[in-house]
């Protein structure tokens, strides 16, 4: 069989293997993080957070039609487009590799038959080790960007290998044209494709250059970046803003409809492009002609991204920051809303404000101009550095916790302040090393298991190991017994090593192409994203380019073997040795330590708790929601499935747009508007933004209505003059009182009858901020407005300080709290665990579903410890509050719902504290079976990690020792003796004392320190 064949065909098998592996632990519906607005946005065609994604969300579209109407299958489908696109990957990345072992043969006449199985063998090794990465698998099996914008690398760099095996032929040039149109087709799905520019650049460079020079190729490179740069901020940024510009001239100085301006500039663009490409023609400038076809086909797939304005315009559901307009769509693409990250100068994190410089105007969409709608500000700092690494600024809302971990991670005093050094190190060590070099080597060398490990190079909770000297380390049974535990010995990186020595050795040329892509899609993007400390999540996905170009080099690395190997054996014996060993260190040791850490096939968590988010909810509520976990599963579950569409999700953090506000003025879904009675005028960009505190010594709360009227009016009476001339309102008072009328409250359903004698005369709480911002604004609105017309609810992982102050009125019902004027209770510490028992019940016993919680195979880091977590405090609060209401019959069943339905797991110190609480519950209720076993069950995992702190200790490896765990797991064994024999559980009761007395004897050397 010709090896062209031979290599097609084993290109398809790579597909298959990859995309069976991928299709067989696909997650079954939606994902957290962004994977269930990216669903619901594919699925409706709605807009995305910034930068919008579109040509993702109409691929998505596409694919959930396979659905055929089926609103529960739709997730499946959208994630089978993420497996069926990583698995074409593979594909092109095994082309990709025997292309580059092909030139690696000698000779110049045809490959021999050993020749071509090296290859092929290399190809295989390479293309199904990466199949089985942990980053590349993650994104997989859910609908996310990443897998396909790996795909668009991949055919981007096979495409720039086939055109360098044509380019002394006619007609070559199309594979660059072609080229230029997926790159300007990946912008619509992930930015991370353009930094495959530099590596194309330079196979173009070495192929068509005939006297290559250190000089020439520091041209060729430095020229491959000014590519990148015209098409990341010319092509892709600056043609919206010179739109944006042109429009604003038609619009507010000739007096033409919004959109006119913006049209006659892409009417001038495309007739500028088609003037340059007929002169090329005319003139026989090939160079000039390729470059100008090579910008058309960009934007041709850069045209996307038309879909955002006009799907904004159409106000679907899920419309982030509504660009509908060329000013809107600049911020929008280049993520106005998120702030700027400094680069090559900027201030250090003690850095102070000292003056404010405006720069320009912001402009927003009025009746019939464009308006002004504040002032672009640059802020004056009292000291700046070169490269600002540890930065922060006193307006950024994580400040205070980027400078305590800055100080943290550097061992840096309270008051020091730090230098360029630390500057340096805090770069090499947390930015390089802590989230990048522990990534890869997650991918090549091996995990510990998924947890989070930012804070820590040292814990075991995220970190990397080959598992070499793992027997020795004693490590705890949470470790060694969990399915994420992937110790991978180092042979990937050891072959990926070999491929990448005997590459340099044989064609420097290929080699640099391959270390600029691994370069730019690694460290460059730590450079240039400039992470500040903790990250709502591990970022391991960005950098899967580079774990992609050093997955060539395990291919190649087969060669390698196979060439040292034939010193010693017949080359025929050393070419199938290597494979055969190659293929057993790669592919088939990656697949047998992940698979069960990445197989998602079982479980449903995200989908399922957010069904209990809703379900938590009476009638019509408006749900206020935060952080992406609470939110984006939530969206999936309503925008798609339609499960109860007459809640109104509010995500508080985007409630702070005036697009956003707006949005809810208006019905969605089976919701009527929200009772927020501003007009779109009163808190638009750049009015009252923020309304500050200016205390008017009155006595006693005041009506919130009242107070809301008072600071939204418009009479200068109810004005302040500040500081700097402006005459804005101002919050009088933080005293607010909403009076309470018990007959309404019975009649809208918000209480029964007989909770009546419970409820206050009036709603009375402090307000607890300086200043009322536009969410804030908006909330107190609907508080005013709402007369308990609709159920108010906030979700249970929210924490108290975005309920502006009313903690106190807040009743469990599930995984929500329902705003109820029940007379507060005096107990603060009691105030985050009281239930509406009863409503809580029926909501957790009869309308929560459990995510298979029980029985599936793998559990991601967030079920484990975010949602079992909640799992554990919502049946512990119910079972109390049930006591407490004076039905422990019902309490008993919740708890035995509880055994029945989640498993018996103590993912960490966390979960385990709230199982022994549990177990104190099953002891008051007389349960000391079930008591007894959530006892041992915590004990089990305590003394497991007291026994392993131990040995660190011993070791004097104190940075390893987890001091939390060590302290709270003492305590916990304390508690959990005293309970047991409290419940006449002495046998037990004196084991744990005795335990406790061991691990006190053992640990007492860290009383001192």
């Amino acid at each position: 069989m010709p090896y062209k064949k031979i290599n097609n065909l084993a290109g398809w098998l790579c597909f298959l293997i990859a995309a069976a592996t991928y299709v067989l632990t696909l997650e079954q519906s939606v994902s957290f993080w962004d994977c269930g607005e990216f669903i619901s946005c594919a699925y409706r065609l709605q807009v995305s957070h910034q930068p919008g994604y579109p040509l993702f969300a109409m691929l998505g579209k596409a694919f959930s039609l396979l659905s055929f109407g089926d609103r529960t299958k739709v997730a499946y489908f959208t994630n089978l487009m993420s497996a069926l696109a990583s698995g074409a990957t593979i594909m092109f990345l095994f082309w990709t590799i025997t292309a580059l072992a092909k030139k690696l043969m000698k000779g110049n006449g045809e490959m021999s038959r050993l020749q071509q199985i090296q290859v092929i063998g290399a190809g295989l090794v390479g293309a199904l080790a990466f199949t089985y990465t942990d980053t590349f698998w993650f994104s997989a099996v859910e609908t996310i960007v990443f897998a396909l914008s790996s795909l668009c690398t991949a055919i981007v760099f096979w495409a720039i290998l086939k055109w360098e095996t044509k380019a002394d032929k006619p007609g070559a040039d199309k594979w660059i044209i072609f080229i230029a149109y997926l790159i300007g087709l990946s912008m619509g799905i992930h930015l991370l494709n353009l930094l495959s520019i530099p590596a194309v650049v330079m196979v173009y460079y070495f192929r068509r250059q005939k006297n290559i020079t250190i000089k020439s190729a520091i041209i060729a490179f430095l020229i491959s970046i000014v590519i990148l740069a015209i098409v990341q901020f010319g092509i892709r940024g600056y043609t919206i803003y010179f739109a944006a510009w042109f429009d604003f001239f038609f619009v507010n100085s000739i007096g033409w409809g919004f959109g006119s301006g913006a049209v006659i500039f892409f009417v001038l663009l495309i007739g500028l492009l088609a003037y340059g490409i007929w002169y090329s023609i005319r003139k026989k400038k090939p160079m000039l002609n390729l470059a100008l076809l090579c910008i058309v086909f960009i934007y041709f797939g850069y045209s996307s991204f038309t879909y955002i304005p006009i799907r904004a315009t159409a106000g679907t559901d899920l419309n982030n920051s509504r660009p509908d307009n060329a000013f809107t769509m600049f911020d929008y693409l280049n993520r106005i809303q998120y702030g700027a990250t400094p680069l090559l100068t900027g201030p250090y994190f003690d850095a102070k404000i000292i003056d404010e410089k405006e720069t320009g105007n912001n402009y927003r969409k009025g009746k019939d101009q464009y308006e002004i709608s504040g002032k672009k500000i640059d802020y004056v700092y009292d000291h700046t550095t070169i490269l600002p690494r540890m930065w922060s600024t006193e307006a950024d809302a994580t400040y205070a916790q980027d400078a305590q971990f800055y100080h943290q991670w550097l061992q840096m005093g309270d008051n020091q302040a730090p230098t360029f050094s630390d500057n340096m190190r805090w770069m090499f060590s947390w930015q390089i090393y802590q989230m990048y070099v522990r990534y890869f080597m997650w991918n090549f060398v091996g995990r510990y298991n998924d947890a989070d490990g930012q804070a820590s190079t040292a814990g075991l909770d995220g970190n990397w190991t080959s598992g070499i000297f793992d027997g020795g380390k004693h490590l705890p049974k949470s470790v060694t017994t969990d399915v994420s535990y992937a110790p991978l010995y180092a042979l990937p990186l050891a072959l990926g090593l070999i491929g990448m020595f005997y590459h340099f050795k044989n064609k420097k040329r290929d080699a640099l192409a391959i270390l600029l892509l691994f370069l730019f899609t690694g460290l460059a993007i730590v450079l240039y994203v400039n992470q500040n400390a903790i990250q709502p999540r591990e970022r391991d996905y960005s950098y899967v380019g580079s774990f992609y170009a050093f997955a060539i080099w395990i291919g190649l690395g087969v060669i390698g073997l196979a060439t040292f190997a034939a010193k010693k054996l017949n080359a025929r014996m050393a070419s199938y040795a290597s494979i055969a060993v190659c293929l057993l260190a790669g592919p088939v040791l990656l697949a047998s330590k992940e698979w069960k850490g990445h197989d998602r096939s079982t479980k449903m968590t995200p989908h399922d708790m957010a069904y209990n988010f809703l379900n938590s909810c009476p009638k019509n509520a408006i749900l206020f929601t935060y952080g992406d976990n609470d939110t984006y599963s939530l969206w999936y579950d309503q925008e798609v499935e339609g499960i109860r569409p007459d809640v109104r999700i509010v995500c508080l953090s985007l409630f702070s747009g005036d697009w956003y506000i707006n949005a809810m003025q208006k019905p969605m879904n089976a919701s009527a508007p929200l009772p927020i009675t501003l007009p779109f005028d009163k808190y638009k960009d750049g009015v009252r933004d923020a309304i500050y505190f200016n205390d008017q010594k009155i006595a006693g709360p005041t009506e919130l209505r009242d107070v809301f009227d008072f600071i939204t009016s418009d009479d200068n009476r109810a004005k302040a003059t500040y500081q700097d001339g402006s005459v804005q309102n101002y919050l009088p008072t933080k005293d607010f009182k909403i009076t309470i009328n018990p007959d309404e409250l019975v009649k809208n359903g918000v209480i029964t009858p007989d909770q009546k004698s419970r409820l206050a005369t009036a709603m009375e709480w402090k307000y607890p901020s300086n200043y009322v911002l536009k969410d804030n604004l908006a909330m107190l609105d609907i508080l005013a407005h709402n007369d308990w017309k609709r159920p108010l609810c906030f979700t249970t992982t929210m924490s108290p300080q975005s309920m502006v102050g009313l903690m106190p009125y807040m009743y469990k019902e599930g995984f929500v709290y329902h705003l109820i004027p029940f007379k507060s209770i005096a107990d603060p510490n009691a105030q985050a665990s009281k239930t509406n028992s009863m409503v809580m019940y029926g909501n957790v016993m009869n309308k929560f579903k459990y995510g298979n919680f029980k029985h599936a195979r793998y559990l991601d880091n967030v079920s484990k410890t975010q949602f079992y977590l909640d799992m554990e405090i919502t049946f512990n609060d119910l079972s109390k509050g049930l006591i407490q209401d004076g039905r422990p019959d019902l309490a008993l069943n919740a708890l035995h719902k509880f055994d029945k339905e989640m498993p018996d797991i103590n993912p960490d110190i966390d979960t385990a504290a709230q199982k022994f609480f549990l177990s104190q519950t099953a002891y008051k209720l007389g349960d000391t079976k079930l008591g007894n076993q959530y006892v041992k069950s915590v004990d089990n995992y305590i003394t497991d990690q007291l026994d392993y702190n131990y040995e660190e200790l011993k070791n004097n490896n104190n940075e390893a020792l987890d001091a939390r765990t060590i302290q709270l797991g003492m305590q916990l064994l304390n508690g959990m003796a005293d309970s047991a024999k409290a419940s006449q559980q002495l046998k037990l009761g004196d084991e744990l004392a005795a335990q406790l007395r061991d691990y006190e004897g053992k640990f007492a050397v860290l009383e001192g320190k």
